[in-house]
Parts: C-alpha cells; structure tokens; sequence
C-alpha cells in the first residue's frame, strides 16, 4: 500500500500476527483488515481517511478496541485508521469547565488530570481504565454515574472530524441549526471520525458518601431504587447486583458485600450538609424496605474495595467460564423486577450461567452470560439468549442498548425495535452523509429488511396528529410546499414565502403520564406553560428552562435551556407523511442515529413534531434558570445533506434551504 508514504509520522502495519491482533474487539465476532494504520496525529487521521475515500477502500476507526458490540472490526477489509496514539490532553480551562484531547486519550488519564484542577469528567464506563474518549464518543458511552451525570452525548460540547469523503470538519453545540455533534456521538464511527474532542467538566464533589444494602429479594432492591427517585433523590450512582453475580465478586477479590438475593450500591454526592441529608434519606428508605444489611463506607479504602467488586464484576463471572457475553439492554425502571422474571426463566430454559447486573436507576441491566465458545452448542445456545435479552427489553418498552452500541452484533434486532420508516431514514442519512459506504461499514444498520418478530408497545396516533400525516401525504402528492406552524412565536408570518400553512397547534394533550419511570409522553402542540401546570398538578416538574410557544416549537427552534437533557423520544412524521419514531422512554439509548438531536434547531424544514416522550424531575431543577433564545443561522453543508435525507424535494419551510437562503 502506498499509505504509509502519506502519512510518514504513522506506522503502517500490515504482518498476520497485527492484523490478526487488529481482527476483534470485545464481541465475538472477527473481521481481517487489510493494513492498520497506527495514527499520532489528526493530519495523518485526514490523510488515511482522504486516501481511502478516493480509491473506495473502506476504513474503520479504532481506540482500545474494548467496545462490547463488533463496532471496532473491519466488516469488508480496509484499513483500520488505530489513534491510540493521538492520546494528548491539549488543554484545561478549569474556570470555563472545559478540556480539549486527542481521542486515544485513556478515560482514566483525563480523570487524573482533572483531579489536579479539583475537576471531574461524568461518564465513567466500566472499562474507563484503558478505554478512550474517541471509543466513548463513537460508542455514546455511559457507564454508573450517567443516572446523575448523563451519557457521553451530554457532555461533548464541539469535536473536530474527518468525514467520510475526506474533508475535515469543526461541530460544536454552541452552533445554531441542528445539533451535528449529537448526531456524530454515537455514530460508532459510520458518519466521520473525531480527530479533537472537547468535553464539559465539572466541580469535584467536595463530599461523597457510600452506602451498601442487601435486601432478601431483587424486587425490594427495584421498589428501593424507585423510591429514592421518587423521593427528589438522584444519586451520584445507584447500582444493582443479583447473589449469583456477588458470588461471583467475593471469590474473585472480597469486596465484603452481604450473602443477600440483591444489594444495591449507592453513592450521593454535593455539598457536605446536602450529601449527609440525602444519605439520611436514603437510608431511611432502605430500611423501610426491609433491607438486612445496610452500611456505610467509612474510609476512602473501603469505598475503593468495594468499587473494586463492582468494576470487577465482568472479570469475577470470567472465573466461571473461559467467556463471558455482557448483554446491554434497557427498560423503563419500573419494568425491570418483570426483566429479571423473563430473564431467569429465560436462563434456566437454556441452562445457561446468567448472573445480573443493573444501572438500577436508569433501567440499564447487563446479564453476563458465562460460556466455553469451544463447545459450539453452549456457544449457540448463549447467542441465542442474548437475542432473547433484546427481544424482553423491546416487548417492555425499552431498548436494545443503552451504552454498549449495536455494531455487528445487534444489527439485526434493529428492525425489532424501529419501524421500516425509522430504518429507512436513517438509512437515508448514512448515505447521504457516506454515499459510497466506505466509513465502518457493515455496522448499526440492518443490512437488508427483516420482518420483526417483536415489537414493543405502540399507541395510535391521535385524530388530531392524523389530520397532520394526511394533510402531508396531501402535499406529497400535489408537491405542494408547506409552512409548518404551532403556535406562531418563533418565526413572522412574513417569512413564509410560497408555502401553505400547516398548523401543529392543535395538538395540545398529555398522552401518557409514566410515574414509575418518569417519564410524560405529550403532543408537540401543547404549550409549554400549559405542560408546566399540568405536570405540577401531577407532582412532577419540568426540566426545561423557561420559554413562549409550543413544546415542539421550542424544539424546532431550540429555543429553551435543557432540551438535550430532556427530549428522551418523539414521533415525527416526514414531508412524505411517513410517521418515524425515534429515541424511546428509557434514558439511556444508543440504538438508532439520535436523530432526535438533529431537529434541535431543525427549523420544522426536515419533520413535523407529533409527540415527544420527556424526562421529569420530582422537584425543580435548580440548574435551568436561564431560557435559551432562538438563533438564527445560515444552513451549511451538511445541514443541507441532512435536509435531503429528511426532505429530498425541500417542501417543508423551503424557504429555509432555498437557493441563497436568508438567515432564520
């Protein structure tokens, strides 16, 4: 290959024994590439990737390969472009809250560097130890203290990509229009590749209290975790493990949990006198609930044992076989004691080892299948099991994935949780924004149509909400372009040149009020003021900061503080009348482009917003004060390409992408 000469500071690998080392990562699956490409700097990262996209060859991106899903493999051959190398902490602003690095630096290695400036960065995935932040942002990573903190999405503030075709790129979520960072996190690797990231980072927490609770079933533990949520509390984490996974952790390092059928551990965290007051809470909970055994750590070296176990949970079940399948499944929380029924019948039908594991607070449950992929039938057996996680998760209202990603592995089970119109439209954006498929192919998308054997709970839309699809397939068919309207706020009347208006305002119901995950789903049309008062009649508070308008205006517009926080799912239909659906009611969910973060300051010129699922608190959030304003902004580039994948024909607010389009 003459690739090496392009980037003569990188190591060009290309004997079995690397490319052999370079054929897995974490899944089983494996993929021989063609050359490994060992970058150390963003210029030799542009120069592959240029190089490639001229010939057609494809390319796949790689950090420390941890990933759990087949994402990291080279599915048709290539190169892998590897940027472990690139593993430099460029800058921290401690006072502005914000780093710059290279994406193969490890997450352990920005933590300690942090920790230097009294800072700390949220996501924390088990495998923080060696993997990187380029191998988070590809995977929307999470980890125990998203339940407070979020995923890896919420706290990407701009990143610096080499895209599919070769050019280099500069997104932050600062910009106006459409979030282009929230569609690349999460991406695993299929639309560019982060050369320079830029993180949030926050205040350490000047007090942190653990605590640990063995309760005599899993069904206490999950009315414990409900209960603390319920009661305003949001722990720093709030983590779950069956006997047989505890087992499992004290042969393994002696962590000293209790020999009880579950244990939750819980961390708090804040000021000192508000960390004391919530533990108080907590513990008042926890024995409410019948727990037989509560503790605190009372020493740094305590809380650190007992942090050991819970990292070490994957490593403790691999004593049991020589492999261990880590599912990653979500379901809404007060799903999950019926998860844990399905999933230990699910076990012992197949008899098959599955200790359990949860991020209890947020639904994310990881089974972790212990097998020998030596013996082909124990190997079938567990495959199947694992699809059978994916299938209980999905009949439950949840997900596929919440922070592990769908790479190869889950690809298929895709079409069990979107609709055809979901898949083809992210489809749609894969190929507009890879036209010739060469940017890790083969991963997150299904590579033909499946029929789905499940599908999860789904609600008619409503008579309002169809008048909508219909008046669109209506258009649709004359060509006619439409101006979409809720509640008139955000743009004059005068700016609608040549389209028919088409009102979303009557759209105004609470659809949907979930107390045990909440979660309200709600038609885009209500105002936001209306949805407060309702909501607070109810017990529950918005995290949104203040704004006029509808609910899906303030969307369209991202016109108010915490939307990217709040917005868990919505229904949208397209300018064709296809109904998508995207995102869900979990909170966790890397399954699918989030696509939902591209109609953030959509406009109205790529869907119409019919219902949105959002996040509540059980008490006003203190951190969302100041509304946001509605910016104007130029569409670019790739604003554009998103615009075909959405509205080919530019019929929804055409003025907006128009030849020489004005500022809106």
């Amino acid at each position: 290959m003459d690739l090496a000469g392009l980037a003569p500071g990188a190591s060009l690998l290309t004997s079995e024994a690397d490319l052999l080392s370079y054929s897995y990562d974490g899944a089983l699956d494996r993929a021989r590439p063609d050359a490994v490409l060992l970058a150390r700097r963003a210029e030799e990262v542009h120069a592959a990737v240029e190089w490639c996209a001229r010939r057609g060859v494809p390319f796949v991106a790689r950090g420390a390969g941890t990933n759990l899903c087949g994402a990291a493999i080279a599915s048709r051959g290539g190169v892998v472009i590897a940027t472990v190398g690139m593993n430099r902490v460029l800058s921290i602003d401690a006072a502005a809250g914000t780093a710059v690095l290279e994406p193969g630096v490890v997450n352990l290695e920005l933590q300690k560097q942090l920790d230097k400036v009294g800072r700390f960065y949220g996501p924390d995935p088990a495998s923080y130890r060696v993997c990187t932040l380029g191998g988070n942002v590809a995977q929307n990573a999470g980890g125990p203290r998203c339940l407070k903190y979020g995923v890896t999405s919420d706290h990407i503030l701009a990143l610096e990509a080499v895209m599919p075709d070769g050019t280099v790129e500069r997104f932050s979520t600062s910009e106006p229009g459409p979030d282009l960072v929230g569609l690349l996190v999460g991406a695993e690797g299929t639309l560019g590749v982060a050369t320079r990231i830029t993180v949030r980072t926050l205040p350490a927490p000047p007090c942190i209290v653990t605590l640990l609770a063995g309760f005599p079933t899993i069904e206490a533990s999950i009315q414990c975790v409900s209960d603390i949520i319920a009661a305003g509390i949001v722990p720093r984490v709030l983590e779950a493990m069956d006997r047989m996974t505890v087992e499992s952790i004290e042969a393994y390092c002696h962590a000293g949990y209790p020999k009880t059928e579950a244990v939750l551990l819980i961390e708090l965290d804040g000021e000192p006198r508000q960390a004391e007051a919530e533990a108080a809470r907590v513990e008042e909970i926890v024995r409410r609930l019948g727990a037989v055994e509560l503790r605190r750590a009372t020493a740094e070296a305590e809380r650190e044992r007992l942090w050991e176990g819970r990292r070490g949970a994957y490593a403790a079940v691999a004593r049991i076989a020589p492999n261990v399948m880590v599912e990653d499944g979500v379901v809404p929380r007060g799903q999950l004691p019926e998860a844990v029924r399905r999933l230990r019948a699910m076990a012992e039908k197949a008899k098959i080892t599955v200790p359990l594991l949860f991020h209890a607070g947020d639904g994310n449950l990881h089974p972790n299948m212990a097998y020998d992929e030596r013996d082909a039938e124990q190997t079938r057996r567990v495959q199947s099991a694992g699809h059978e996680v994916l299938s209980i998760c999905v009949e439950l209202g949840g997900s596929i994935s919440g922070e592990h990603g769908i790479g190869t592995n889950k690809r298929g089970a895709m079409a069990w949780l979107f609709t055809p119109e979901t898949l083809a439209l992210f489809r749609r954006v894969k190929d507009a924004f890879d036209p010739t498929g060469i940017s890790n192919p083969d991963k997150k998308l299904p590579d033909k149509p499946q029929a789905a054997p499940v599908r999860g709970p789904r609600r008619e839309l409503s008579a309002e909400a169809r008048g909508v699809v219909e008046a669109l397939r209506e258009a649709a068919r004359s060509g006619s372009p439409l101006a979409l309207r809720g509640s008139k706020t955000k743009l004059d009347d005068g700016e609608a040149r040549g389209g028919k208006d088409l009102s979303l305002a009557g759209l105004g119901r609470v659809l949907e009020l979930d107390r045990a995950n909440y979660s309200a789903t709600v038609e885009a049309g209500m105002k936001l003021e209306d949805l407060r008062h309702a909501l607070a009649a109810e017990g529950f508070h918005l995290p949104l900061g203040r704004g006029a308008g509808t609910l899906g205006g303030a969307i369209a517009a991202k016109s108010v503080e915490g939307l990217r926080y709040a917005v868990l799912g919505l229904r949208a239909a397209l300018a064709s009348g296809e109904v998508v659906e995207l995102g869900g009611k979990v909170v966790k969910n890397v399954a699918g482009y989030d696509l939902i973060k591209v109609l953030l300051g959509s406009w109205g010129a790529y869907a119409a917003i019919l219902e949105v699922t959002l996040r509540l608190a059980a008490k006003p959030p203190a951190w969302l004060e100041t509304p946001e304003t509605a910016r104007r902004f130029v569409p670019g580039r790739w604003h554009r390409t998103l615009k075909h994948a959405f509205d080919p024909d530019n019929r929804l607010n055409p003025w907006i992408y128009s030849a020489g389009s004005p500022q809106v």
